[in-house]
């Protein structure tokens, strides 16, 4: 028999909470209950019920796949869900199971209702996933010990567990295994007072003094990503720190992110570049994606998945058949005249 079915402990792809390193400032900010949670609110709707529901019938929840962009609170949802059941939960991520018997090493280390997370499931190997059906219908995996004609077939039974996935490419998610998930539920970008909301709330954590003038304007400024708002939210408290009195208000907001290169819709450095290569070099397209991204010095994934959703979005360009064209907007936010 294989070493990892022998002792799960030889091959770990997964961290219990208790295994990872200290809690980061990141980690610090996540809402750890259902209630403390901004946003969402039909997301939010449907765990309390369906979380409740489980938890009165005392049984693990249902399977939950969690689609958005990143930065919008899957990591976050998974860990509320462990807490609001009361369950140990258990983290991994699609890249690093690369056989069977990892994924088969993680489901036999389980416990009863225990909620095991996956980051972007849709990088699931096929082998791996086929482990994966029986063991979210069934709760059961079949492992083959041998090789050739002595090979034979042991069915474990598992303890009945609650399997969060999270994916940001939900159209790589295959059919079968998307199936098998009891709730299916997209996170939705965040509007300017619930980012504002995120903001103060991590500020008080964060013991940064900021006033709603100045919380405002990093909200305004987040691209409707948490993620961000706290990310620029720690930018702006070094600035105040540095060139300020410490204390995050309108005017210093707004210097501190003119200096980190954030403009008033919210575009960095790299979203202007692809803004300006578009306009400028391209003539306003169309242009083709790999093109686009070597004249900006990034990976085409990298701009097809992170930047060119919020400069769609934002009306800035659009994406044709024949490539992306930059739309009116674009134009008038570089200061550039509309071609005729």
């Amino acid at each position: 028999m294989r070493d990892e079915f022998v002792d799960p402990k030889m091959l770990d792809p997964i961290a219990a909470p208790e295994e990872l390193a200290p809690e980061s400032e990141e980690s610090g900010l996540r809402p750890r209950l259902l209630d403390e949670f901004v946003g969402q609110r039909e997301l939010k709707e449907h765990l309390r019920i369906v979380l409740t529901a489980a938890r009165q019938r005392g049984q693990a929840a249902d399977h939950v796949l969690l689609a958005g962009p990143p930065g919008l609170g899957k990591t976050t949802m998974a860990c509320i869900i462990a807490e609001e059941m009361g369950a140990q939960l258990h983290v991994t991520s699609g890249p690093a199971l690369e056989r069977a018997g990892d994924l088969a090493a993680i489901l036999t280390k389980l416990g009863e209702r225990d909620v095991l997370f996956i980051d972007e499931i849709h990088r699931l190997s096929r082998p791996v996933e086929e482990i994966l059906y029986p063991a979210m219908e069934d709760f059961q995996i079949d492992i083959v010990v041998g090789k050739g004609p002595a090979a034979s077939s042991i069915r474990l039974s598992l303890p009945r567990f609650t399997l969060v996935g999270a994916t940001t490419r939900t159209g790589m998610i295959t059919g079968p295994l998307r199936d098998r998930f009891g709730l299916v539920s997209r996170l939705d970008f965040y509007d300017e007072d619930e980012l504002t909301a995120i903001v103060t709330r991590a500020a008080g954590i964060l013991a940064i003094p900021i006033d709603h003038e100045g919380a405002a304007h990093i909200a305004g400024r987040s691209r409707g990503t948490p993620r961000i708002a706290n990310r620029l939210l720690r930018r702006v408290r070094d600035f105040a720190q540095v060139k300020g009195n410490g204390v995050v208000d309108s005017a210093t907001a707004q210097e501190a992110l003119r200096v980190f290169g954030v403009d008033e819709r919210g575009l960095d450095k790299v979203d202007r570049a692809i803004l300006s290569a578009l306009c400028r070099q391209f003539g306003g397209g169309p242009v083709g994606l790999t093109t686009l991204a070597i004249s900006v010095s990034e990976q085409p994934d990298t701009v097809e998945d992170v930047y060119e959703p919020f400069l769609i979005q934002q009306g800035f360009l659009s994406r044709t058949p024949r490539g992306r064209i930059a739309l009116p907007a674009a134009y008038s936010h570089l200061g550039m005249t509309l071609p005729l």
